[in-house]
C-alpha cells in the first residue's frame, strides 16, 4: 500500500506504537536469515478480492504489493492515499467520483498504473459469479469510464447509493491489468474493450487469470508485478513469501529492503526459537511456547479484541439461501454461547458482535443493539421447522478456537433436530459454498460445494453496501440492519480476538486489527 511519509506520520502520531517486527530464521535456506513476519493466512494468493483471498485475509501480504485508494488507519479511520491517487466527488443525486492517479505510479516492471487496473477490479466486483470475487461494495456501482492508458477515470454509482465509496479499491484488490492482458494474449486496449463489453464469454478467460493466476503455489513472476513498496521475489517450500523492495516504487523506500512473510501453518514456536519471527499475527492466541515472566524476553506477546466480526456466511443458492431456512437456523445458534466458547480458547473476554453493517466497536453500535437483541435468544420451537436438516460448516484453516465455536453451535441446534458438522479438514473458503455453474451451452446448475456455511472474519464496513456510520445516518443504518436480520446472508456472532508478537528491537510497529493486520505499514518497520 502506498502510504508515504505524511500519512505514515499522521498514523504514527495517532496510534499506540508497540515495539516489534519480523525476522525469518526457520528454514534451511536464505529466507531464515531475513527479517521475518508471520501471518494467520495460508498465503494462498495475493488477490485479496477473490473468494479464496478474501476468506484467507490475503491483505496481510498483498496490501503492501497493491496499495489501496484509502489507507486503513489504526483507529478504524480511512485516510486518503494521496501519494497514489486523488479523488473528487461530484455533487448530484447520482454520486460520481473522479479518480486521478499519480503520474509517478508504476508497476515493478516499469509499466504505468492506469485506469485499466481499476477497471479490472471493477469488472470483478460487478460480476462476482464469473470472476469468483468477493468485493460486495461494488454492488453500489453502476459504471466506470476508462480510456486505455489514462491516469484518470470516473466511477458512477446507482441512484442514491455509494455512501461507502471510500471502501472501493481496497488494499490487495487492484491487480496489474497489463499482465493479465498478456496472459490472455490481449493488448491492454483489447482487455479494456472486453471489460466494458458486459459480454460474459469475453470476460471468462480474463476472470480465470484474475482469480487463479495470482495463486502462490504456482508463483508466476510475470503476473506478480506490484506497485507497492515491496514485490514478491519467490515462494519457498513451506509457503513462505520472500519480499524485496520495489525499485520502481515512487514513495519512500522500505526501511527493511527484504523480508519473509511466513504462513500461519508454519510452527510459530520454531520460528520464535530460531529468531526467524520478529513480528507475528498468530493463529494460536495463547502460545504455550511463550513465557511472559522469562528473563530477557526478546518478544512481547499480547492478545486483544479486534474490530472485526466473526460471522457465519451462508450461500446464495440452494437450501440455505432461503431466508426462512436461514432465520430458523439463527434461532438455534446462540451467539452468547459462541462468544463464550471463543473466549475460553482465546484467554480474553470476547464480546458478542451481533450487527452486520457496523463494527462492534463503533459508538453507534449501542444505538442499534435493540435490533438484534430479540433475535439472540435460542428458540428451539422456531428452529425445529428445520428438523432433519444438516449444516456443514468450514473455516479457512484448522483452528481449536473456531472448532469450539462450531461445537457450541452444534450443541444448541441439536435439540431442534438440526445436525451441524465441522467439515473444515485442511481448510475451506467461500469458494467451497454451493454456487451456480454453467455448461458450454450456458445451462445453469447448482454445485453443492463442500460446505454449507463458512465461519470467517468480516469487516462490516466493507461487507455490506450501506449508509455511512455516522449519527445523521442512524435511521438508514437501522433500517439496513433490520433488513439483513430478515435476509441473513451471514449470521454475526462475536468479535475476533487477535494475538500479536513484536520483537522489542523493532521500531515503527503499529498494531492494527483490521483486515490488513499489523503488517499494514510493514515497509516502515526497522531494527
Amino acid at each position: 500500500m502506498v502510504i508515504g511519509s505524511k500519512v505514515a506520520a499522521v498514523l504514527a502520531a495517532t496510534a499506540l506504537v508497540l515495539s516489534g517486527c519480523a525476522s525469518s530464521d526457520n528454514d534451511d535456506d536464505e529466507s531464515t536469515k531475513l527479517f521475518g513476519y508471520q501471518v494467520t493466512s495460508n498465503l494462498r494468493t495475493t488477490n485479496a478480492g477473490s473468494l479464496e483471498g478474501s476468506t484467507d485475509l490475503a491483505q496481510s501480504l498483498s496490501g503492501r504489493l497493491y496499495p489501496g485508494v484509502y489507507v486503513p488507519g489504526p483507529s478504524g479511520q480511512l485516510i486518503p492515499n494521496t501519494d497514489l491517487v486523488k479523488t473528487q466527488v461530484l455533487p448530484g443525486d447520482q454520486r460520481k467520483v473522479i479518480y486521478t492517479l499519480s503520474e509517478a505510479a508504476v508497476f515493478s516492471d516499469g509499466t504505468p498504473v492506469t485506469c485499466a487496473d481499476y477497471l479490472l477490479t471493477f469488472a470483478a466486483g460487478q460480476y462476482p459469479a464469473t470472476f469468483g470475487s468477493n468485493m460486495p461494495l461494488f454492488g453500489d456501482t453502476d459504471s466506470l469510464s476508462c480510456t486505455p492508458g489514462s491516469k484518470e477515470f470516473t466511477v458512477t454509482f446507482k441512484e442514491g447509493r455509494g455512501a461507502r465509496w471510500r471502501g472501493l479499491f481496497e488494499p490487495g484488490t487492484v491487480l496489474p491489468a497489463h499482465a493479465v492482458a498478456a496472459k490472455t494474449n490481449r493488448s491492454v486496449e483489447d482487455l479494456v474493450a472486453d471489460l466494458l463489453s458486459d459480454d460474459l464469454e469475453r470476460l471468462k478467460p480474463i476472470a480465470q487469470v484474475w482469480r487463479h493466476g495470482f495463486d502462490l503455489k504456482e508463483f508466476d513472476p510475470e503476473l506478480q508485478v506490484s506497485f507497492g513498496p515491496f514485490k514478491v521475489a519467490e515462494v519457498g517450500e513451506k509457503g513462505q513469501v520472500r519480499l524485496v523492495a520495489n525499485e520502481h516504487y515512487y514513495g519512500d523506500a522500505p526501511q527493511t529492503a527484504a523480508m519473509v512473510v511466513w504462513p500461519g501453518s508454519v510452527d510459530s514456536a520454531e520460528l520464535a526459537a530460531s529468531k526467524a519471527m520478529k513480528i507475528g499475527d498468530l493463529r494460536q492466541l495463547q502460545p504455550q511456547w511463550y513465557d511472559e515472566d522469562a528473563e530477557g524476553n526478546r518478544l512481547d506477546v499480547k492478545t486483544a479484541i479486534g474490530e472485526l466480526t466473526e460471522m457465519l456466511t451462508l450461500p446464495e443458492v440452494g437450501f440455505w439461501a432461503d431466508p426462512e431456512n436461514r432465520k430458523a437456523l439463527a434461532r438455534c445458534i446462540d451467539p452468547r454461547a459462541v462468544a463464550a466458547a471463543s473466549s475460553e480458547k482465546a484467554g480474553v473476554e470476547v464480546p458478542v458482535a451481533p450487527l452486520h453493517v457496523i463494527q462492534h466497536t463503533d459508538p453507534l453500535a449501542q444505538r442499534m443493539a435493540d435490533i438484534a437483541a430479540p433475535l439472540l435468544d435460542v428458540n428451539i420451537q422456531e428452529a425445529s421447522a428445520l428438523r432433519g436438516s444438516t449444516l456443514r460448516i468450514g473455516y479457512v484453516y484448522p483452528d481449536d478456537r473456531w472448532a469450539a465455536m462450531v461445537e457450541s453451535m452444534r450443541r444448541t441446534c441439536e435439540p431442534a433436530g438440526i445436525t451441524i458438522i465441522d467439515v473444515t479438514g485442511e481448510g475451506k473458503t467461500l469458494a467451497d459454498l454451493p454456487h451456480v455453474e454453467y455448461d458450454e451451452w450456458r445451462n445453469e446448475s447448482v454445485h453443492d460445494g463442500e460446505a454449507d456455511a463458512i465461519l470467517r472474519v468480516v469487516d462490516p464496513m466493507s461487507e455490506y453496501p450501506a449508509a455511512n456510520n455516522r449519527a445523521q445516518d442512524l435511521g438508514a443504518l437501522r433500517a439496513q440492519e433490520g433488513h439483513l436480520w430478515k435476509t441473513l446472508p451471514s449470521i454475526p456472532l462475536a468479535a475476533q480476538p487477535r494475538t500479536f508478537v513484536v520483537d522489542n528491537a523493532v521500531r515503527n510497529v503499529v498494531p492494527y486489527t483490521g483486515l490488513s493486520g499489523i503488517g499494514w505499514n510493514m515497509d516502515r518497520w526497522s531494527n
